[in-house]
């Protein structure tokens, strides 16, 4: 199934029977918004700034978002003995996307996002009630994986969750990067947040499949990249480049803002938010410009992947510093369609063993034996099995290791896969590695 045909559907099923009555048993209430419905949207999206400790949004800022939430499944969990009984002290939001696998493809996924419970009502199992009924709700429509990007990265191990793609922030000490890699033959030249709109989301979606743990994505997603979100002060500060190859095609962009130094006008501070590129041109082309910009000293840049070419580009590899960490966390929940929707590195034939304690119960298609056969075009074939397993794990180390960004090998020294992990980190390994350039 597509995320558009999933997409279809989502709005219109209802919440998970499972959850909504192990929550209605210690007197709460689990059920979707009426995103039509102002006011219900208004008092869940006090409970969401609430929960990530952000400012309470204007009227004109939740209207805004309530447009972007019409095509999202938007959930909530009330409590009626409340002081305020119409805001949720739980939240969720979620919607089909496409996730990028190895080999230019992709996989309809459900995303989550939003996840907050009130400080009020922790230690009630409600996070748990609220994950498990969206991995059994995805099920329901047929998504074979879920993913999110997470503010705390204990919660999700225990739902099956696993990093999958890690991202990097840099620190770029420009003094000393001094240029040493390819001129390139275009020009960069400043737009408008409302210029790069429609043709910065064009290439947004041209590169998309060259790098696993991408997704598909527009709406509040997009519109924040560019700070055209009411109410966002900080976009006043936001300059945006575009870069456009020698016949004049855009073919990358970047964002940033630069921050004064008063003490030292020679010392500025630039931040980078998003930088695009579809050509390896377009790549060196915004970089030099960024690193070699007057009165700037220092650039930072969140989000980078881990095998950004930059430290290969300047003459010092120490004027890069590297800070590597966790972003997107993948959940299978469909071995078989998981496993066929990406390429593989090498053709073979493996049996794996997968344990998930939330399986059965969730009516996922995961635990047991299951074969995967690699032609020769990298192209797999998977089969339920009852013959004896290869390589076992459960199914976080299936999701960590599904995208090429974690090795078998790796796990298998942490004590997290046993058996023939040689043969699968052959198998599974991308030439790409794998990451996601936004929060979501």
């Amino acid at each position: 199934m597509s995320a558009e045909h999933a997409g279809s559907r989502h709005l219109e099923i209802g919440v998970d029977g499972t959850s909504r009555d192990l929550l209605a048993a210690d007197g709460l209430r689990l059920g979707l918004v009426d995103t039509a419905d102002e006011a219900a949207f208004a008092a869940w999206t006090e409970a969401e700034s609430r929960g990530f400790h952000s400012a309470a949004g204007t009227t004109e800022h939740v209207e805004q978002r309530r447009g972007y939430a019409r095509v999202r499944r938007t959930t909530g969990v009330w409590d009626d003995s409340e002081a305020n009984p119409l805001t949720p002290v739980a939240t969720t939001q979620v919607w089909p996307a496409e996730l990028t696998v190895p080999g230019h493809r992709s996989l309809p996924a459900w995303a989550i996002s939003g996840v907050t419970v009130a400080p009020t009502h922790r230690r009630r199992g409600i996070a748990r009630a609220v994950i498990e009924a969206e991995l059994r709700t995805a099920a329901a429509l047929d998504l074979p994986l879920a993913m999110l990007t997470v503010s705390e990265s204990t919660i999700y191990g225990r739902f099956g969750f696993a990093p999958s793609a890690m991202a990097c922030d840099l620190t770029v000490d420009t003094r000393r990067a001094r240029w040493i890699g390819p001129v390139a033959g275009g020009r960069v030249q400043f737009v408008s947040p409302q210029q790069l709109r429609v043709g910065g989301h064009e290439i947004v979606e041209r590169v998309r499949l060259a790098t696993p743990g991408q997704i598909a994505y527009d709406g509040i997603l997009w519109d924040r990249q560019l700070g055209l979100m009411v109410g966002d002060e900080e976009a006043k500060t936001l300059r945006c480049v575009r870069y456009d190859d020698e016949s004049g095609m855009a073919q990358g962009f970047a964002i940033f803002r630069v921050k004064e130094n008063a003490g030292d006008f020679t010392n500025h501070h630039l931040t980078l938010l998003h930088l695009v590129s579809a050509t390896a041109d377009a790549y060196a082309g915004l970089w030099r410009f960024l690193v070699q910009m007057d009165l700037v000293s220092t650039i930072t840049a969140h989000l980078r992947p881990p095998d950004e070419p930059l430290r290969w580009m300047i003459a010092d590899h120490r004027a890069v510093g590297v800070t590597e960490f966790d972003h997107l966390w993948t959940r299978i929940l469909d071995v078989k369609a998981a496993l066929e929707a990406r390429t593989y590195a090498t053709p073979g034939r493996i049996v794996v063993g997968v344990a998930d304690p939330l399986g059965a119960a969730a009516g996922l298609h995961t635990e047991g034996a299951w074969v995967l056969e690699v032609d020769s075009t990298g192209s797999a074939v998977v089969t339920a099995v009852g013959e004896p397993v290869d390589v076992s794990m459960s199914i976080n180390e299936l999701s960590a290791i599904h995208l090429g960004g974690v090795s078998p090998l790796v796990l298998a020294q942490a004590g997290r896969v046993t058996g023939d992990a040689t043969t699968l980190e052959a198998m599974f390994r991308s030439p790409v590695a794998p990451w996601l350039s936004i929060w979501f």
